[in-house]
This record gives structure tokens, sequence and C-alpha cells, in this order.
């Protein structure tokens, strides 16, 4: 019998957070105590902001709904184990939708991740390959949530960097937000040694630590970080005006096209265009145009019309019956 009243709502809350319904009697076996104990226990588990419905009957029963709110969610060692790696595995390499709120949740599930937990975690991610960008960057997900606490805590952060160039310093900064492109991880920082905003590239950083230290967050020159590093990588690298009208309305492709990118505007209920100034490779905006799911036109800069002309005859190439190519009559063929 569960005499601690915590204990055993938690173990409750653990089997009402299973997808079934659990009759009354059933529960009250599993927990050792009467039916109306667990009566009273639903009712505190409601009061803490747990959806629970019952449903009516000789045997009665419960089970967990969606509600207007998240309430907090018991994870047994697997699921636990199984959500860390998969958002380590999303946050070391900037995949497309994996945004702050992602490395924020990794973060606080890190923190309490028991140690033997936290070793099978880091076992089964050494042990997978990961898909990354074309230039190789990946980031230690230790990295990530140290910044992401200390956005999330206005806690200063030091941290060693290493620029385009190779040279080395350290830094102390002030962490707004961190944005990722797709591609890449940023940090949005106010540099404390240089009095300005700056940009830091994840992947370049090294030694991260949370000093401690509390600041109140000073207001950004731009009205967000996204547009911040968008504005910050046109300065920094050769950009180029695009122009791309998509076939679909433009809340929808607003809800797929990355912020830093911009907002399309609407032509009509069906169609939408959208003018940016990008910096990233013609060849690799390309792609990213191409995946995000919906017709589009391009109609500047002439380079990237061609380098989407040149994707689309590769993949035509690549889906074609004999690859694109005739088979080699030197070499046998394979017998079924």
């Amino acid at each position: 019998m569960t005499t601690d009243t915590p204990a055993r709502l938690l173990t409750l809350l653990s089997l009402l957070q299973t997808p079934r319904e659990w009759p009354g009697g059933e529960l009250a076996d599993r927990l050792g105590v009467s039916r109306r104990t667990i009566r009273r226990d639903i009712d505190r588990l409601r009061e803490l902001g747990y959806p629970v419905q019952a449903t009516l009957g000789a045997e009665g029963g419960y089970r967990l709904v969606a509600g207007k709110a998240m309430p907090p969610l018991v994870l047994d060692d697997e699921e636990a184990v199984a959500i860390a790696v998969g958002l380590r595995a999303g946050a070391g390499h900037a995949l497309e939708g994996v945004d702050e709120a992602s490395v924020r949740a990794l973060a606080k599930l890190e923190q309490v991740l028991p140690g033997r937990l936290r070793h099978r975690v880091s076992t089964l991610q050494a042990a997978t390959t990961p898909l990354t960008s074309g230039d190789g960057a990946t980031i230690a997900p230790e990295t990530l949530t140290v910044m992401a606490s200390t956005v999330a805590g206005r806690e200063r952060l030091r941290f060693a960097y290493r620029a385009a160039d190779g040279t080395g310093s350290r830094r102390v900064v002030e962490p707004y937000r961190l944005v990722s492109t797709g591609r890449r991880w940023y940090l949005v920082a106010y540099d404390l040694d240089r009095a300005d905003w700056r940009t830091f590239r994840v992947d370049r950083v090294s030694e991260p630590f949370a000093t401690g230290a509390r600041f109140t967050p000073r207001e950004l020159p731009t009205g967000s970080a996204a547009e911040y590093l968008r504005r910050s990588m046109n300065r920094t690298q050769e950009s180029y005006e695009m122009v791309v009208t998509f076939a679909a309305p433009a809340a929808t492709v607003a809800a797929r096209v990355p912020a830093w990118l911009g907002t399309p505007e609407p032509l009509d209920e069906a169609t939408c265009r959208l003018r940016a100034t990008v910096g990233d490779a013609k060849d690799w905006m390309a792609v990213r145009l191409a995946m995000l799911g919906h017709d589009f036109t391009v109609h500047e800069p002439p380079e990237l019309v061609d380098a989407v002309r040149e994707l689309g005859a590769r993949m035509t190439r690549a889906a074609s019956d004999d690859g694109g190519h005739r088979p080699d009559p030197s070499v046998p063929s394979t017998p079924s």
C-alpha cells in the first residue's frame, strides 16, 4: 500500500499518461488504496491542472485528455532517454524546424537526468552517424544547452571563440537569443568587451561557461533576433536580392519559411511573393526553396535561376529509369 501521498500521486499520474482508460478498481489495486482514495487523488490532479476525464458506469474509468495548457509530464527511463537522444540529434546539427524552444527543452531535461541515464544518452548518440550539412559543421549539444539556459535565466556567458580566419578570443556576453538558419546555429548577444551587439556561429564556440551573473536584457537594435541575424549576415558576406513567387497562400508559405528570410507577401488568395536579401550560396538556397514543399518560380537573381534549373535537371536524371546514364556494357548484369 502506498501511504506517501506525493509518491502515490506521481505513480497515479505516470499510469494515466499512458494512452488508455484505467478502471477505478484497477487503479486502486495497483496503488493499494481504496476507490475513494483514487477519486480524491484524481481531484487533486485536476486542481494541479491535469485534465483527467472520468467515464460513468459500474466500474468507472479515468484517462488523461488534452487540455488548454501543457501540464508537467512524468517520463520513465526509456522515454526520457529517447526524447533526449532525439533533441540532441536535432539540436547538434541545426535541422530545419528545430528552434530555440527545442534546445530549452533539452536543457531542462538534461538538468534533471540521473547520471546513469545521461551516460546512456551520450553512448547512444556516439553510436549514431548524423546527416550533417555540406560543410560538416556540428555542435556539441552541451554547448547549446548551456547557451539556452543562460538565455532563459538572463545570465552572462563566457566562452572561447574562433573567428573565420582562425583567430581565437575570449568573450563575455549577455546572451539574447539562439537562432537556427536550418544550416547553422547562431547566438545573438551583447558583447561586453566590445560594448556592442554581435552574432556568433555556435560551431565556432568552445568552453561555454555560465557565470552566474544576472543581467537586465538590453533592447535589440532591430525588432527580432532573426532580423538582426539576417542583417548581420548581409553585412559580413556577399549578399544578393532574391525574388521568388510561390503557388501557395502567404500564410501557408510563411509557416515553412525561416523567420530570418522574411515574410512572404500575398499576391492573391493562392499565390505569394518573397523578397529577401540573403548571403547563402545559391546552390544551397536552391535546395532550401525546393524543401519548402510548394511550387515556386525564381525571378531574381539570374544565378539563382540557373542553380534551380540545374538542381531540377539533376533530380530528373536521378529519378529516370536508367539513373540518367546508360549502363556500361563491359560490366556484367547481376542476375535476379
